[in-house]
């Protein structure tokens, strides 16, 4: 009869030891699927990011059209012999994109400032102070967006084209060579820029152009009243308002 109890018991016990087993085992087995869950949702919460980021780059960069109007600075030389200015700028462009990288540019920009004339006179320094210069630019050239992502875009751009310069019209009656300035009239132009966007939205960015601007306005050698070709290298940059539009 002990013998019968003892067995019973063990018989118990291993029942009870056999459950707990395979409650431990179902228990592990549940967490690992569980942890296996996890990580596969969020490869796929990754994956999904990924693809919406994409998707937005992809609808970012398929506009045809960018328009671009801001101002800025421009660091000028107004004459053969006199100090260069500092000139505010105002800067429009209009680009038409052959494809997400490429892009034939329309540029036209205006500058303003304030010269001072040679010490060479002093009546006509007297009766001249500071006046102002103007130059305009009207370009056209390619641009190429060699980097592109959801937030930041960067381009080059090279123009050419020709520069207006307005030399004499605040010298009170005498000319731009009598003040030391160039000679008005139109001369070729070359500028080179990095565009660099941030997009606020796909079809809205803000940008920022360090810029070089190359011009050949002339200068007049007022006793031999003959006129000679001089390159002015000019440095500035410009910031504005981008608005994208069309589909290609």
């Amino acid at each position: 009869m002990c013998d019968v109890r003892k067995s019973v018991v063990r018989l118990m016990v291993m029942g009870l030891a056999a459950g707990l087993f395979s409650g431990v085992l179902t228990t592990a087995n549940a967490q690992t699927n569980k942890q296996q869950q996890q990580r596969h949702a969020r490869r796929e919460t990754n994956a999904s990011r990924q693809a919406r980021i994409q998707r937005t780059i992809d609808y970012t960069y398929s506009h045809r059209w960018e328009v671009f109007g801001g101002g800025g600075y421009l660091r000028f030389s107004s004459g053969d012999l006199t100090k260069k200015l500092n000139e505010v700028s105002w800067a429009t462009a209009a680009n038409y994109y052959l494809n997400p990288k490429f892009a034939i540019v329309g540029d036209a920009r205006g500058s303003f400032g304030n010269a001072k004339p040679l010490d060479f006179n002093n009546n006509i320094n007297l009766a001249v102070h500071n006046p102002q210069i103007n130059e305009y630019t009207f370009m056209g050239g390619g641009s190429y967006r060699f980097y592109a992502q959801e937030k930041y875009a960067l381009s080059v751009e090279g123009l050419g084209g020709v520069g207006w310069g307005i030399f004499g019209g605040g010298a009170k009656g005498f000319t731009g060579p009598q003040v030391g300035f160039w000679q008005d009239g139109f001369k070729p132009a070359f500028s080179i820029g990095l565009n660099a966007d941030y997009n606020v939205y796909p079809n809205i960015a803000v940008r920022v152009t360090p810029t070089y601007v190359l011009t050949d306005f002339s200068s007049l050698d007022v006793t031999t009243n003959k006129s000679s070709g001089k390159i002015q290298n000019n440095f500035g940059f410009n910031a504005g308002v981008v608005y994208r539009f069309g589909r290609r």
